[in-house]
């Protein structure tokens, strides 16, 4: 019931935003804009063997439109498998409001990323940040605030069983069979001035379920945030602090991406601090941006088998035409993707920092 009425909601909001469409928008010149992208990595790990320089993603994207209607979509081939980035249609009622369907970033935290480094932080691990899902979102801007309203059918795919994905979701495995299921989504920032720079102060909230696929029963699913960005002459300073939840028995739920599925607490919070700072066209790069992007999980509740988990990534982007390039050192203590066995568990293994360097260089057409 919940859906429909926001489905219903949605469509006499695009009646009544459709009667105020500017000229601009019906007049608007149709475009066709085909694009991709090929990406290499090398990755030097001190608890693995170093992976030497080899194609990491090849990319299709296609971004289209007419009037108020545009469409944009992206196709991606990592090593061993294929998976959708996003496909969405979107339907611009006038110049402050748009609805968006089909599969798109889910609006929760700081947008588009709450980093500025290849690695993320934390929270995508998690499928808080960067997230891409099947559903509908209206966003609305007026003055210096812009609301989100969105609801998510699930995952992308419609199914926890299937691993290999682009942005982490919960997985269906033997221990813990569990897949996502309905999802409403509330995010709200707004633009201020202050001490010089520009500073965006937000909220986000979502509940919903997730699904045992055995006994086929509902548990609660939901998560909030407080996110802040300011940025003054090339500096970017971005805080933000999350909370989810899975409301399942015991202490962990399973998630995956990449083929790799993994445990992780069934709630915590999740902090995050980072700093950057832009030397804009430097030299003969049209952009070079330094970075360090701090963030942990931190489990809550009852805590037997739990530990808190880091991340900090230091490094650099740099952009030359169509090739960007990123620079980065990976440290990370009892985390995926850096040494660890999960995200925020303890398995009785000793906790310890590791830590790799990536490289990453990708044209970009």
């Amino acid at each position: 019931m919940r859906a429909v009425s926001f489905v219903a909601a949605s469509v006499l909001a695009g009646i009544t935003f459709q009667s105020i469409a500017s000229e601009r928008e019906r007049d608007a010149a149709p475009y066709f804009e085909p694009g991709g992208a090929v990406r290499f990595n090398y990755g030097w790990l001190d608890y693995a063997p170093t992976s030497g320089l080899q194609v990491e993603l090849l990319r299709a994207d296609l971004d289209a439109g007419a009037g108020p209607f545009s469409f944009s979509a992206q196709y991606r081939w990592y090593d061993g498998f294929h998976a959708v980035h996003h496909a969405y249609a979107g339907w611009q009622f006038s110049d402050q409001a748009r609805l968006k369907a089909g599969i798109q970033q889910v609006p929760f935290g700081l947008l588009p990323t709450v980093s500025q480094s290849f690695w993320f932080g934390s929270g995508y691990y998690l499928g808080i940040e960067d997230d891409y899902d099947p559903g509908l979102v209206l966003s609305y801007t007026r003055g210096d605030t812009t609301w989100h309203a969105g609801w998510f059918s699930g995952d992308e795919y419609g199914s926890g069983a299937r691993h290999d994905r682009y942005s982490f979701d919960v997985a269906q495995t033997d221990a813990l069979p569990y897949r996502e299921q309905q999802r409403l989504h509330a995010r709200v920032e707004q633009t201020r001035t202050w001490a010089g720079g520009q500073l965006l102060l937000g909220a986000s909230v979502f509940a919903g379920k997730v699904q045992n696929t055995q006994t086929r029963r509902r548990h609660g699913h939901h998560g909030g945030a407080l996110h802040a960005q300011w940025k003054r002459n090339g500096w970017t300073a971005q805080l933000q602090w999350a909370r989810y939840r899975y409301d399942i028995p015991g202490d962990r739920i399973a998630l995956s991406a990449f083929q790799a599925p993994f445990e992780t607490a069934a709630q915590a919070d999740v902090p995050s601090a980072n700093v950057a700072y832009s030397f804009a066209a430097k030299g003969r790069l049209d952009d070079l941006t330094c970075y360090n992007n701090l963030s942990m999980t931190r489990p809550t509740g009852h805590r037997t088998g739990a530990r808190d988990s880091w991340q900090n990534v230091t490094g650099c982007s740099l952009q030359k035409g169509i090739m960007t390039t990123y620079v980065d050192w990976i440290a990370g203590r009892d985390m995926w993707f850096a040494g660890g066995d999960g995200i925020g568990i303890n398995d009785g293994g000793p906790s310890q920092w590791h830590s790799r360097f990536n490289l990453n260089i990708g044209l970009y057409f």
